[in-house]
């Protein structure tokens, strides 16, 4: 490359990297190339991207970024994945990836700054995906109104039994 496509390249992948919510690092030595177009086309179809970088473009690329927290991670044949909206999608992929090939290594990630091991990607990888959790959060915020309903409905039920049983009993005793 030369020194204005590196200029370019590096504005480019900085750009990103400010973009992105998550990257995780991954050593891919030993994959064929089949084998890390189809981890690519899956990270694609989870709106990430995997894109392999020389270390020392993508640490001067990182500086100002959160994925600056990886430079100290960034050694021998590494491979980037960028995330901007689901962290988790990609993360399990990277992991099923991992498992089924054991060529592909996770070192590192980070999310918003904060820098994760790779357990840490395995048990993020765990977690349900973003639709599923977001489903969640918004059956336990209908719960609340949902309940108190109930309870409310339930309450003016009982005042009417109450008031039927009255009506009743003064009928019992006008007759």
């Amino acid at each position: 490359m030369k020194k204005e496509q590196k200029e370019q390249f590096i504005t480019d992948l900085h750009g990103r990297l400010e973009r992105a919510q998550g990257t995780f690092l991954v050593h891919y030595q030993g994959l064929k190339v089949g084998d890390l177009n189809r981890l690519r086309a899956e990270l694609r179809n989870t709106g990430a991207e995997l894109q392999v970088v020389k270390n020392r473009l993508l640490k001067i690329a990182s500086q100002g970024t959160g994925s600056e927290t990886l430079k100290d991670h960034m050694k021998g044949p590494s491979a980037i994945t960028l995330t901007s909206d689901d962290i988790i999608g990609p993360a399990k992929t990277l992991v099923d990836f991992a498992k089924e090939f054991g060529q592909l290594v996770i070192t590192s990630g980070q999310i918003s700054g904060k820098l994760v091991s790779a357990e840490d990607v395995s048990q993020l990888a765990r977690l349900p995906g973003r639709e599923v959790l977001l489903a969640q959060v918004l059956a336990a915020m209908q719960a609340v109104p949902a309940g108190f309903v109930r309870v409310l409905g339930g309450i003016l039920s009982k005042l009417l039994y109450v008031l039927k049983a009255i009506e009743q009993q003064k009928q019992e005793e006008g007759a």
